[in-house]
């Protein structure tokens, strides 16, 4: 791995560092992962107005500046974006954003158009908003979103799978279940058992819950913050799925935990210097997590040595001209990390 404050490249070398500046300030971002698309990402504004924006930015590697590819209007700030999990581009090229409701996009260039507005509510115009959702990787028909109504919700996606056929992409509530007591603030499927079925969630009441779409009649708690601290971001290991990170409100660690070992963190991540805003994990090495925060800070871990203590990060990218509030490692370019701060999106080779 190279160290990520190299900055800038000298002639004839790549650089490791790509910026890309947004008309507005930035929180949700995401990598495509269709092969076709190496360098693309979604960005979501946040303005604290009904009037918002996603835009997906492309890097051209050949004059090494990313440039927006489509730009289109989204009620309220995006509180998550996500590409289709569909790295051999065999679905629709679709995008999804979670605010006042689950929208599924269809992306193109220059005009992305909407294709579906998925809402649980069907008896009222009110709706929860939703926190946070995450697309199955094994079956990109699955999806779940939270919301602040204390529910957990998985909804089946018709995505019209056979190219040609434009179809539009429809979808239902496959099953809704009261996940804590209080809000949820975010839920990610696990790749334990097949990868389909078994997803965690956090929120307000400060616990991590696990679910099996199978017996949904019963749930684990696999872990609760001693103080009941709300616990706000969730991350499964990529590679390993006996593990997973989280974070809690206001705070500057990160808990990384063992579903084998309920209830008793086995690692504890304390190098930030202010509140943690993001986790991911490598998309290729079971040991490898990167963390960013409010000190204007993303650090990447080596947790292979736990459950000895883990006392520092083995590479820290320290020049974010602001508080890091994103940050996503490239699903089929291991090579990359994004992040957000302010209205910039960089991209940093690791």
């Amino acid at each position: 791995m190279i160290g990520l404050n190299r900055m800038t490249s000298t002639s004839g070398k790549r650089k490791e560092i790509y910026k890309y500046v947004a008309p507005w300030p930035l929180y949700s971002m995401n990598w495509s992962v269709r092969p076709d698309k190496r360098f693309r990402l979604a960005l979501g504004s946040f303005v604290e107005e009904y009037n918002n924006k996603v835009q997906i930015i492309s890097l051209d590697e050949d004059t090494s500046e990313f440039t927006a590819k489509s730009i289109f209007d989204h009620p309220y700030p995006t509180t998550k974006i996500m590409w289709i999990p569909d790295s051999k581009g065999i679905y629709p090229d679709l995008l999804a954003t979670s605010g006042d409701y689950l929208r599924v996009w269809r992306a193109g260039e220059p005009d992305s158009r909407l294709e579906c507005v998925l809402n649980n509510n069907k008896n009222s115009d009110f709706c929860a908003p939703l926190t946070s959702f995450d697309w199955n990787e094994v079956d990109p028909n699955l999806v779940g979103t939270s919301s602040i109504d204390t529910t957990c919700t998985i909804w089946g996606l018709e995505t019209g799978q056979p190219i040609g056929r434009v179809n539009m992409v429809t979808g239902h509530v496959k099953t809704q279940l009261i996940a804590h007591d209080k809000e949820v603030y975010d839920i990610a499927f696990s790749r334990a058992g097949g990868g389909r079925d078994m997803f965690a969630s956090v929120g307000a009441d400060g616990s991590v819950r696990m679910f099996d779409l199978r017996h949904l009649e019963h749930s684990t708690i696999i872990y609760e913050d001693p103080a009941h601290t709300p616990l706000l971001r969730l991350a499964w290991n990529k590679q390993d799925p006996n593990y997973l990170a989280t974070v809690a409100m206001d705070s500057c660690e990160v808990i990384i935990l063992d579903v084998r070992v309920p209830c008793t963190p086995v690692a504890r991540l304390s190098n930030h210097r202010a509140c943690v805003n993001g986790i991911a994990w490598a998309p290729h090495s079971s040991c490898h997590i990167c963390t960013a925060g409010d000190d204007h800070q993303a650090l990447i871990w080596d947790i292979q040595q736990m459950p000895r203590a883990i006392e520092d990060p083995i590479l820290a990218y320290t020049a974010a001209e602001g508080e890091v509030n994103q940050i996503q490692w490239g699903a089929t370019q291991p090579d990359w990390i994004a992040i957000c701060y302010n209205k910039a999106c960089e991209i940093l080779r690791v």
